[in-house]
This record gives C-alpha cells, sequence and structure tokens, in this order.
C-alpha cells in the first residue's frame, strides 16, 4: 500500500533528519505522557500533514501509549484545496475529522487580516478538541520557525523571545499546546514530501498568498543569506534563547514584573 511506502520512508531515508528529531522533542521536552489524547491540527500544508504522518506511526509504534485524533478545519477554502486534503489524507493513511467554519468570509475586511484569522483558527481549533475530550494540540511548527520567529521578535517587535516546545493553554483548563517537530528542518520536510512526490497545500489564504514581502519571508531570506557566510547561524540564533544570561541583560520581565540588572548591581563584588 502507498501509505506504508510513505510510512516508512520516515524509517529508512527520513529517520536521521525526521523520525529521531521528531522522538527527540518527545522525550527533551517531556511532549507526551501514557493515556494522552491528541488532537493533530491538519491545515493542509506539508508541515501539519509530516506531523499527522508521524503521529500516526506513533501510535501504532511509539512508547508512550497516547490516542490520537486528525482534525482539518476548513475555513473556506475552495473545492480543488479542500479536495487535495482529503485526497492526501487518504494517501496517508489519516483518519481525518473535518468540520467548517467561515473564517475566510469574517475577515476579508479586516483591517489586520491574518492576524484575526490567526487568532479565530486557534480558538476553533480549541473549542473543537476540548469538544473532542483532547488534552493536548499538536501543531507543525518545525526548527526554522522557531528561528525566524526569535529574529521576527527582535527586529520587529523589540523583544528576545521564541516559541516554545510546550505551553499551557490560558483560556482552557487542562490543555496543553506542543510542537513535536521542534527540531525538524523545513528543508528536510520539503526533501520528504518530494521523495515520496506528495504536494500539498502551498497556501490556501487569498491575502497571504500574494504577500511576497511579507516580514517572515524577509526574515527567511535574510537568515539563508547569513547562513551562506556562516553555517551556525541558524544554530546560533536558536542557541541565543536557550544559554540567555540574565545577569548580562539591561532588563527581563517574569511573572513578578520588570528586573534590571541595577537591582543587584551594588550587591557585586569585583
Amino acid at each position: 500500500m502507498e501509505e506504508n511506502t510513505i510510512i516508512n520512508s520516515l524509517h529508512r531515508e527520513f529517520a536521521r533528519t525526521i523520525t529521531r528529531k521528531f522522538s527527540k522533542a518527545i522525550e527533551e521536552f517531556q511532549l507526551l505522557k501514557s493515556g494522552d489524547k491528541i488532537c493533530v491540527c491538519i491545515s493542509g500544508g506539508k508541515d501539519s500533514m509530516l506531523l499527522a504522518a508521524l503521529f500516526r506511526d506513533y501510535e501504532r509504534h511509539g512508547s508512550v501509549p497516547v490516542t490520537v485524533r486528525y482534525l482539518v478545519m476548513d475555513p473556506g477554502y475552495s473545492e480543488d484545496n479542500f479536495a487535495r486534503i482529503t485526497e492526501n489524507a487518504e494517501r496517508l493513511g489519516l483518519p481525518i475529522e473535518t468540520f467548517v467554519t467561515n473564517i475566510f468570509k469574517h475577515t476579508e475586511i479586516a483591517e489586520n487580516q491574518c492576524f484575526l484569522c490567526s487568532k479565530m483558527r486557534r480558538g476553533h481549533l480549541y473549542n473543537k478538541a476540548c469538544g473532542l475530550g483532547c488534552n493536548k494540540i499538536a501543531l507543525g511548527h518545525h526548527f526554522d520557525d522557531v528561528i525566524e520567529s526569535t529574529l521576527m521578535g527582535m527586529l520587529y517587535g523589540g523583544q528576545t523571545q521564541t516559541m516554545l516546545p510546550k505551553l499551557r493553554a490560558r483560556n482552557y483548563a487542562g490543555m496543553e499546546l506542543i510542537r513535536p517537530m521542534f527540531y525538524v528542518r523545513e528543508r528536510d520536510i520539503i526533501a520528504w514530501r518530494d521523495f515520496n512526490e506528495l504536494w500539498f497545500l502551498q497556501c490556501a489564504c487569498r491575502i497571504t498568498s500574494r504577500e511576497d514581502g511579507s516580514k517572515r519571508k524577509l526574515v527567511k531570506r535574510l537568515i539563508a543569506e547569513l547562513a551562506e557566510d556562516n553555517p551556525q547561524v541558524e544554530q546560533n540564533i536558536f542557541r541565543s534563547v536557550c544559554t540567555v544570561r540574565l545577569d548580562r541583560l539591561i532588563s527581563y520581565k517574569d511573572k513578578n514584573g520588570v528586573h534590571t540588572f541595577l537591582d543587584n548591581y551594588d550587591d557585586e563584588l569585583f
């Protein structure tokens, strides 16, 4: 069966670059616990489809017993795009569950369309996942998303922060969001897609598909250009938020408020 061929490639050709990194994130960040009921959110793109394939395999052979639901939200896709999602799900052997919203229609006239669309999508997905009895939502963000978001926060937001491998939902008690592809590189996802001759949605949004000059694309190009001169740039961006020296920051925030280097300055001995 084609499903077996595609899944098997995750244990052969892409074991080192994808599957082991998927397992590493699960173990290192303690993303799964026995009895978890995971909702894998599928948008139809390469990232979420790979995540679903990885979970389909993990559900059968993983070291931690979990239950997985494969959820597809239709925010207003064209018939062709929605058909592409269902066809790919069949090829991957995914027992998807679908539900319809009108998010695209509601965000067409909004001033900040991308922000509103993202917020509405997240709300619908959380509500549906809760209704299914899930306690965790899995998203397909990968390593490149992490470093791009880190740099975007610095360049456009004036802050040092990044995506986390997991976080608790603020408005949904007992719900956690997890990112098991935290260590997987985008180039390896593309290689897996092309190796298996899969064709996923690029971007089904009528707005962002035309935004060639978006901030994320600019940052992606910037990182690629820097990496040509120094191949360590990508890892260095990632490490910059893994090895933070709080005593070498001018100020930082936590749940207790704002702290500055002056707080303990006079206590230090030189």
